[in-house]
């Protein structure tokens, strides 16, 4: 049975602070073994400095810009761009953050969030003496559906997928493509009892031991589709745009023109 559990008590998280020991004396005596913690990245980021002054919040979007995927104005006049930003996310404004931080300020996603995770893991680990995994979340939207849910941009501890490729299915049919987003169904489970607004941002999921492993398993970068392997580079009329664009040079040298 899957349990997720919100955990109370964690203090306001400031630039400096220890996170992985306010983690650990948070959860103290309430883990078992094989438990999953889900760490919401905002708190992360606030603990590793993450907090910076933006006069425009479109500014520190663009410094945490690799690549624009869409951009598209509302009818009300804003600006919406969906990028790339330096972890190889694709996500709106880069992940940047300006709510429930002080005026003239936003925040940034954590540097290394696979990083943050390993060193909450090894921490509770050290302290508990129990086989726990870490998921980080962040909140994500959708190519295809509207609203956003929570997928993980760290991990550590855990199988972030499960690769069902080569087993098969109930009717003896074999599997070629099936490998379950485990790390984001974690992060989205857990997001059902953290929430948005109740400023509890962190829960145990309880029940899933046997996605439990070493801290060498890789982590949620691994999740993320890069180059090639990623079908949707960019956006609908970007792609209608790059492809008029080509055809009129190719129309041109052609031409001689």
């Amino acid at each position: 049975m899957l349990n997720v559990i919100g955990v109370e008590g964690l203090p306001e998280v400031v630039p400096g602070d220890d996170l992985a020991a306010l983690i650990a004396d948070a959860v103290d005596g309430a883990l078992e073994d094989g438990d999953i913690l889900a760490v919401t990245s905002k708190v992360v980021s606030k603990a590793e400095g993450r907090l910076v002054a933006a006069r425009d919040r479109e500014d520190a979007i663009t410094s945490q810009t690799v690549r624009v995927v869409a951009s598209r104005t509302t009818p009300d006049g804003r600006i919406t761009r969906i990028v790339e930003n330096p972890l190889g996310l694709v996500m709106a404004a880069a992940g940047v953050d300006g709510s429930n931080v002080p005026d003239g300020y936003v925040l940034l996603l954590p540097e290394d969030p696979d990083a943050s995770a390993q060193a909450i893991a090894v921490r509770v680990r050290e302290r508990t003496g129990l086989r726990i995994g870490v998921v980080i979340s962040d909140t994500f939207g959708r190519p295809w559906r509207d609203g956003q849910t929570d997928l993980a941009i760290g991990a550590a501890g855990i199988h972030v997928l499960d690769d069902l490729r080569g087993g098969v299915d109930d009717n003896g049919r074999a599997l070629q493509v099936t490998a379950a987003a485990i790390a984001d169904e974690i992060a989205s489970a857990a997001d059902l009892v953290k929430g948005k607004t109740s400023r509890m941002p962190l829960a145990i999921v309880r029940g899933l031991a046997h996605l439990v492993g070493g801290l060498d398993l890789p982590g949620a970068r691994a999740i993320v589709r890069l180059g090639a392997a990623d079908m949707f580079r960019v956006g609908s009329e970007e792609a209608w745009r790059e492809g008029y664009e080509a055809g009129v040079r190719a129309a041109r040298d052609e031409r001689g023109d």
